[in-house]
């Protein structure tokens, strides 16, 4: 029963949409993330036969861990609190790279309004494909609830990506 729920956080037609293409492709996704805490990796693993194109990702948080594993430029990291476009490029290419994945999908933002983001709820994402930078954005929000806020942009995100694999 408690699955059954999970599944429903996401529109199971939008992500069994993107699982066939994906198969049908024989194309691969990874994916890294930081302000979605590991949810669209956990949307990933809903859609079925998921291991058969979802290779992981990497859910860093800090400047540190955004340096180490996804070669993120450190100065310019620091100096946007690693919340930029340039850094979700990074990010996705990176992944992509490390996992050996055609596909690479990035996320970095607010769920929360703090001090560093002008109070406002904003993300930048990235998503590559074969090393190129395929669609990139931002993505801005106005709920006050931080765990729908990330649902949305996973939500948001998951759209973008099946529209460009359509």
């Amino acid at each position: 029963m408690e699955k059954e729920k999970s599944v429903n956080m996401f529109d199971k037609a939008l992500l069994l949409a993107i699982g066939k293409k994906l198969q049908r492709r024989h194309h691969t996704v990874a994916i890294a993330e930081s302000v979605t805490s590991g949810l669209l990796q956990f949307s990933f693993s809903q859609i079925p036969d998921a291991s058969e194109f979802f290779q992981g990702g990497f859910t860093a948080y800090n400047l540190g861990q955004k340096y180490k594993h996804l070669n993120v430029e450190p100065i310019h990291a620091a100096a946007c609190d690693c919340v930029s476009q340039p850094v979700a490029d990074q990010m996705a290419l990176a992944t992509a790279e490390q996992f050996r994945s055609d596909w690479g999908i990035s996320i970095t933002g607010y769920a929360t309004p703090v001090p560093e983001s002008g109070n406002k709820l904003f993300c930048f994402f990235s998503i590559t494909y074969k090393n190129k930078v395929k669609l990139k954005g931002k993505i801005t929000h106005k709920k006050d609830d931080p765990v729908q806020v990330q649902l949305d942009y996973v939500v948001e995100i998951l759209k973008k990506f099946r529209g460009i694999l359509r």
